[in-house]
């Protein structure tokens, strides 16, 4: 068995054993999970891409997907909270920064956040306002951040912030959280509740000189992109899976005009379809995941895999949902909170329109 492998079927019993009874507690506490975080440290999970030497795993892209579609089978949420240093990691890597390096280690034990969506700056990017003003030994970082997950809980950011005008002045920072960071409460959410994402401002907060870890920061931010939608296909994978044996299962108990669901077209067609949705996401993640591993050039294939991927996690949490008829509109059953966490798979990481106007890009690029 592969190394992989091996992984994915540690992720697999961990999820079943340690997630799956918890879920629900943490979808109604909306607290982030500290306990699963340090068993999940134990495993190496938040560390898969750290380099050995640094107290990681050091894997890649691959096992990445494997490990968070193993995961969010059981909850995205829980599955986003145990796996999103692996974010801050690829930022930290990509950047260069020998200075950023150094921070790699503490991922094992802290939590720590990719700080660059603003009130003014979602899916544009290059809109971004908070700004680094140079003062003697480093960097005043002023601005205000909105829906950085674990802000609450972090204790180091990897802040983007504007050193001057265009995409081209968007700059890369590290940031200790301290005096001049002031961090808002959870903001209410609709799902996926066990990953909390809060707002951050920035008030002069200091970064000394080597904390610029990334003068090109907007390309830094794309790149960790393509390298982090694939894990997003494949936490909307894990979910459409949990949908499907949901929906097959109840669909297979439960009778109506004398005969269980699972033998009506209506239901059956439903099933066949999670099932073709389900093969090729998978699909589409884990080649967008390889080709970030060879080090190619993925925008297309992880645009594609993310798109395709969240919409059919909607679409399916919602067909199983339709499957329960009135039961699945219930918090007593397990598809209405699937429904609920299905949703901002189409929204983080880009948006299924900013998706679509990649491969667009893309498909225009290769014409040239």
């Amino acid at each position: 068995m592969s190394l992989d492998r091996s992984l994915e079927e540690l992720a697999r019993r961990f999820a079943r054993e340690r997630l799956l009874p918890e879920a629900s507690r943490y979808d109604r506490e909306a607290v982030f999970p500290w306990p699963l975080f340090r068993e999940a440290a134990r495993l190496g999970f938040p560390v898969l891409l750290v380099p050995e030497e640094l107290g990681g795993v050091g894997l890649g892209p691959v096992a990445l997907t494997g490990v968070a579609e193993e995961l969010a089978y059981a909850c995205t949420g829980l599955a986003a909270a145990l796996l999103l240093n692996n974010l801050v990691a690829d930022a930290l890597l990509l950047s260069g920064s020998p200075y950023a390096r150094g921070f790699l280690p503490r991922l094992r034990e802290e939590v720590a956040s990719y700080a660059l969506t603003e009130p003014h700056a979602g899916s544009d990017v290059a809109a971004l306002r908070t700004r680094a003003e140079k003062v003697p030994g480093g960097y005043r970082l002023w601005g205000r951040k909105t829906w950085i997950s674990h802000a609450p809980e972090a204790r180091f950011f990897v802040v983007f912030a504007r050193v001057a005008e265009g995409r081209e002045g968007i700059a890369a920072f590290l940031l200790e959280r301290g005096e001049g960071v002031e961090v808002g409460p959870p903001l209410p959410k609709l799902g996926q509740k066990a990953s909390p994402a809060a707002e951050v401002a920035l008030e002069g907060a200091w970064v000394p000189e080597e904390g610029l870890i990334a003068r090109e920061g907007f390309r830094l931010a794309m790149r960790v992109f393509n390298r982090s939608r694939p894990m997003v296909a494949a936490l909307a994978v894990g979910l459409l899976r949990r949908a499907l044996d949901e929906a097959l299962a109840y669909a297979t108990l439960r009778e109506a005009f004398g005969r269980p669901l699972v033998e009506h077209q209506g239901v059956g067609f439903k099933l066949a379809e999670m099932a073709v949705d389900l093969e090729a996401a998978r699909l589409l993640a884990r080649k967008a995941a390889e080709q970030a591993e060879r080090g190619e050039d993925n925008a297309f294939m992880a645009a594609a895999a993310k798109a395709f991927a969240a919409e059919a996690a909607e679409r399916g949490a919602a067909e199983a949902v339709q499957v329960f008829g009135g039961n699945g509109y219930s918090e007593e059953y397990p598809v209405a909170k699937l429904y609920r966490d299905a949703k901002v798979l189409r929204i983080y990481e880009g948006t299924s329109e900013i998706q679509r106007l990649i491969v667009l890009r893309e498909l225009l690029r290769r014409r040239s």
